[in-house]
């Protein structure tokens, strides 16, 4: 059979995994068209009473929504819409479209419209991917009122009968958390990245979702069928049959092979030899423990703090700290529980005000990660006082994220005696032989290991950053999905350094990138000597069975052969030959 001629592959930012294929239901760029922009100085009265009611309702949907996130999805998503609900009472706002309806007679949809947008504008304008994608927020808010206020509603996807999967410009959080996974199948925006809320929410309602992918709407009419791939960031537009073909049998193997790798779920990660491998899980939230804990978790190796900060727009105390801590060292309290400080700047900027100056200097190479905490020490030893005090009622280790010099790694080290001493003086119970680790993230790291492996208890490296600062590609932009590989040899090179001098320094090294997630690079990992790994929660399974389905010496000659090799279109070929070989249910 001919290829079809037609078919599209789109590729874009893979935020949810899995695999679904279905009739495409297309949302357009949602343009309110306000009927009349000015009103008369008799009907102001009128016109701000009919605001007002608008803003009302607008407030008793926001309450409804953030009831049902919370029910259904946890109280750190329910919190999207308490974000909402404040920033829609803010009094000053509400106070700057009162008085365009007023003084200059506007119409409440023109006012409010004229109000929101110019907030989001400002936001877009800062520099901050993150800040940017908050202008999403208020672009919701701007269809809330207009819907109250005009009886205008998208119907669509309130009334679906049939599964489909949704391509949209951009989807709002209110409108991700209310989709019926009934129906909605997966889908896809053309804008997005990986730190906005509707990227949150598709991970939490599990559904396969692929954002950023740029302008491709125009490509696809509704009912066309649609491919979206979930672990790959791939959309495929009309695929051809055996295209069709292939994804189908693949989801297939894939939720037959998901049914019975849980169970093996209460067996040790051991190789065939006798080897083990410790598997951890990596976490954002503390509720998504119970994640790691289905899935027969050695523990957490990652976990990432900085969503303290990103879900609300106070900065957290130390007993929000501490209380987080708690709940998932609880889960884990004969396990170990690696806390990160915060890895904050970047693409990862709250939106309170003491964060501003962050926010205009938002590169990946800016001010950020330990370098921010750093400069920040009332910041730093909130956290670091709260770690020490969870660290009493369970095995928690703290590692220090983005270290690039011996300096840095120094002075965060003394910044965690200095807090020791303030607890010890103040008679506050806390771990004082806590383990210390760092990320090995940056090229300098990889390079000075045997130097930093003298002065940690653990090493953790962090290959999603450490390849996008070796290879010089922006991990986030699919423009440069060719260039960011993790089989490149260059970055294959950098971990075997990195585990050697933890090997002859006699301290753990794991890897907690999106690398160690992906079940072709495990006897790679082996291989090179590499015996603890944290993952993505939903990967366990799958890798607990390539564990156990090798020899240590079987590994060690896929390893030996894939450092041989100097391209990284060859290692990615050699791995996935493996592990056909090894796990063929395993391959897509």
């Amino acid at each position: 059979m001919a290829p079809n001629e037609k078919m599209i592959n789109k590729r874009g930012i893979a935020v949810s995994p899995g695999v679904i294929a279905g009739p495409a239901l297309v949302l357009g760029v949602e343009d309110f068209r306000i009927p009349q922009r000015f009103v008369s100085v008799d009907a102001v009265s009128s016109e701000v009473a009919r605001f007002e009611a608008a803003l009302d309702a607008v407030c008793r949907d926001i309450t409804e929504n953030e009831e049902v996130a919370r029910r259904q999805l946890g109280d750190q998503y329910g919190a999207i819409f308490a974000a909402h609900y404040q920033l829609i009472r803010d009094p000053k706002l509400i106070e700057e479209i009162e008085t365009l309806i007023r003084d200059k007679c506007f119409s409440p949809e023109f006012a409010s419209s004229r109000v929101l947008r110019k907030y989001a504008k400002e936001f877009q304008n800062l520099g901050s991917r993150y800040l940017a994608e908050r202008a999403t927020d208020l672009f919701d808010l701007e269809k809330r009122l207009l819907k109250q206020l005009l009886g205008e509603r998208r119907e669509e996807l309130s009334h679906l009968t049939e599964p489909v999967v949704v391509l949209a410009h951009n989807l709002t959080p209110s409108e991700t958390a209310n989709l019926d996974r009934q129906f909605v199948h997966g889908f896809a925006t053309e804008v997005g990245g990986r730190t906005s809320h509707t990227a949150i929410l598709a991970g939490a309602l599990e559904i396969p979702a692929v954002v950023g992918i740029g302008t491709f709407l125009s490509s696809v009419s509704g009912g066309e069928l649609v491919i979206i791939d979930g672990n790959h960031g791939e959309v495929i537009i009309d695929p051809d049959e055996a295209t069709l073909d292939r994804y189908r049998d693949a989801k297939a193997r894939l939720h037959s092979v998901a049914e019975r790798l849980l169970s093996l779920r209460p067996l040790t990660n051991e190789t065939k030899d006798n080897v083990r491998v410790q598997i951890f899980g990596n976490i954002e939230f503390p509720d998504e423990v119970v994640h790691c804990t289905e899935r027969g978790a050695d523990g957490i190796g990652l976990y990432r703090t900085e969503f303290l900060y990103l879900e609300k727009n106070a900065e957290p105390t130390e007993e929000d700290h501490y209380s987080a801590y708690r709940q998932v060292v609880s889960a884990f309290a004969d396990r170990p529980v690696v806390i990160r400080t915060l890895d904050l700047g970047a693409d990862k900027v709250p939106a309170s005000e003491e964060f501003s100056d962050l926010a205009s200097e938002n590169t990946v190479l800016g001010l950020r990660s330990i370098r921010l905490s750093l400069e920040n020490l009332a910041l730093f030893k909130t956290q670091l006082r709260a770690i020490l005090r969870a660290g009493v009622h369970g095995d928690i280790r703290i590692m220090f994220p983005l270290i690039s010099s011996l300096l840095e790694l120094r002075q965060a080290k003394m910044i965690l005696a200095d807090v020791m001493e303030d607890l010890e003086e103040e008679g506050v119970a806390f771990r004082k032989d806590i383990p210390i680790g760092m990320m090995v993230e940056v090229p300098s790291a990889a390079m000075m290991a045997s130097e930093f492996a003298r002065e940690v208890d653990f090493f953790s490296i962090g290959t999603n950053d450490l390849i996008q600062y070796t290879l010089a590609a922006d991990r986030s932009d699919p423009a440069v999905a060719q260039i960011y590989n993790a089989g490149d040899p260059s970055i294959l090179r950098m971990i075997k350094m990195v585990v050697d001098a933890g090997l002859e320094s006699e301290i753990p090294v794991t890897v907690c990138g999106q690398m160690s997630s992906d079940p072709k690079f495990l006897p790679l990992l082996i291989g090179i000597g590499l015996r603890q790994l944290s993952v993505t929660p939903h990967a366990i399974p799958a890798l607990k069975e390539v564990v156990r389905s090798i020899t240590l010496e079987e590994a060690e000659r896929i390893a030996e052969q894939a450092l041989s090799l100097d391209l990284a279109r060859d290692v990615e070929h050699h791995l996935r030959e493996e592990l056909k070989k090894i796990c063929p249910d395993l391959i897509l």
